[in-house]
């Protein structure tokens, strides 16, 4: 018996890599899990006992909803802007969420936000059976971020992307009651040379 060897050549993928920076047109809503909420779903989901409902803490509950970066300040998921990316292929025509997915990326875990300082937020929310409860967010009214994206392209261009983040803006959104979720906020756009200028990002 005789075996032949094969060489099998892998293409090499061209990735570049795309800095855009987008500016909040409507407030930015926080809504980080915090620890008792996760611990909450823990139990239920181990079906442990229930323990008494602790009073609400409006302070700590505002507290544990902005995402804190190490190193000080505050940021906001990535992933959350590949995903409004990714939803916003639906109103550009030619556009694919399934390349979308795999086409690019945004680096990171959290991305820093900047602009103005949070500002707590006291909304009434339907919980369980259509109850009404209080629950108290950290907002930013005012800010920017930049998001690296690093991307495939054999599959996207430039300005592809950008579009792609123009149209998250304006129809998708980031955070809670963001445009696609029938709310008004988390809305933003591809920063202006005059922006990126007074950022201190374009000399």
């Amino acid at each position: 018996m005789t075996t032949t060897k094969e060489t099998v050549l892998v293409p090499k993928i061209d990735i570049q890599r795309i800095e855009i920076t987008v500016v909040g047109d409507t407030p930015l809503i926080c809504h980080r899990w915090s620890e008792k909420a996760k611990k909450e779903m823990r139990d239920k989901n181990q079906k442990n006992a229930k323990t008494a409902k602790e009073a609400q803490d409006p302070e700590q509950e505002y507290r544990e909803s902005l995402y804190e970066l190490p190193g000080g300040g505050y940021g906001f998921i990535a992933a959350a802007f590949k995903l409004a990316a990714v939803s916003a292929c639906r109103y550009v025509d030619g556009a694919k969420m399934t390349e979308a997915r795999g086409g690019f990326h945004v680096v990171g875990e959290l991305l820093p936000i900047y602009g103005s300082e949070p500002v707590m937020r006291e909304d009434m929310v339907r919980v369980g059976m259509g109850t009404a409860s209080l629950r108290y967010r950290g907002a930013f009214n005012e800010w920017w971020t930049s998001v690296p994206v690093v991307y495939n392209s054999k599959f996207f261009k430039p300005a592809q992307i950008v579009n792609l983040f123009a149209q998250a803006g304006f129809g998708v959104g980031v955070g809670d009651w963001r445009a696609e979720k029938n709310g008004s906020y988390g809305r933003f756009h591809v920063a202006t040379q005059k922006e990126m200028k007074a950022f201190g990002l374009m000399p």
